[in-house]
């Protein structure tokens, strides 16, 4: 019941805020919008998130978004089931961000995370991100959109008193981690979209099973069903050094959503095996199974506002 208390009560409130006259971005709704030259461009993903990783999309200029993440606990295994209610007991994850255009290539972001605890809470994070290319509509000239994000997290969580954790932070440092990113996309024609994303990241501190350094391949499809919903999956491979990052312990992040769009808002209901929220969590934090059931639901909103035309 608290759970749905939470949706019903955000559902409520972005409700207020557009009965209260609030301008938003209605060209959002559309697949095919004017870039700043006037010329047509096709919008891949309807978000600036696709699950877990971002989208080539980025914000239009003088554009503010708030977005509220929140992720359950296992669906099934030993931590779900009915006695859970399936996860709805529990909270794996939670993310609570102020993202900007600041024109319309180019926005920021900030966000606080809960943590999973495996191995951080307690997070901040920030990322810039830019869009280098847009795919022009129906144009051989750009037949691609790429985007370039970095960013990176920091814990302030409490630092273990066990030597052998890797929470136990030896310096200010290595409670820092980042990533770097570049977003290659297509749409092919009116209803498919298909997204590839090599990833590198950079962990100060790492326990002695694993590597500071990851590489990451991710990929996503969306598929769109009508004007309002589509479905999206997603997918991040993660490469590991021999003798690293064990196959048993760490394993890649796979997602698949519902999106639903309406002017304003952003919704995406999605289940997933990963628990954290952000590139520096879920790409090398995932540990759990889907063969055991260890996946979960989650949902995110997103509410644009207009800052400064």
């Amino acid at each position: 019941m608290k759970v749905f208390s939470v949706i019903i009560s955000l559902v409520l409130f972005f409700t207020t805020v557009s009965a209260q006259g609030i301008d938003i971005d209605s060209a959002s709704i559309g697949a095919i919008v004017p870039d700043p030259e006037g010329e047509l461009y096709n919008k891949s993903f309807h978000g600036t998130r696709i699950i877990n990783g971002h989208s080539v999309e980025t914000l239009s200029k003088g554009y503010m978004e708030m977005r509220i993440e929140h992720r359950f606990g296992d669906i099934a295994g030993v931590n779900g089931g009915y006695q859970n209610m399936f996860g709805f007991d529990n909270l794996s994850d939670m993310r609570i961000a102020l993202e900007y255009g600041i024109s319309n290539d180019l926005m920021v972001g900030f966000g606080r995370s809960k943590g999973t605890g495996a191995p951080y809470r307690s997070l901040l994070d920030g990322f810039v991100k830019y869009r280098a290319l847009r795919q022009r509509y129906k144009s051989r000239k750009f037949p691609i959109s790429i985007a370039v994000i970095g960013g990176s997290s920091f814990t302030y969580m409490k630092a273990s008193s066990d030597l052998s954790e890797v929470s136990n932070f030896p310096q200010a440092l290595h409670r820092l981690s980042y990533f770097t990113q570049v977003n290659f996309t297509r749409k092919f024609g009116d209803w498919v979209s298909l997204a590839v994303i090599p990833t590198f990241m950079h962990r100060n501190y790492v326990s002695q099973n694993d590597q500071n350094d990851i590489f990451s391949l991710g990929s996503a499809l969306r598929i769109k069903l009508s004007g309002q919903f589509a479905v999206i999956g997603e997918y991040y491979y993660t490469f590991r050094d021999k003798g690293l990052r064990p196959a048993d312990i760490y394993k890649n992040s796979i997602g698949i959503a519902l999106e639903w769009q309406t002017f304003g808002h952003n919704f995406t209901l999605n289940f997933t095996n990963s628990g954290g929220l952000g590139e520096t969590q879920f790409i090398p934090y995932t540990l759990e199974r889907i063969m055991d059931g260890q996946f979960r639901f989650g949902f995110c909103v997103g509410r644009k506002f207009i800052i400064n035309e």
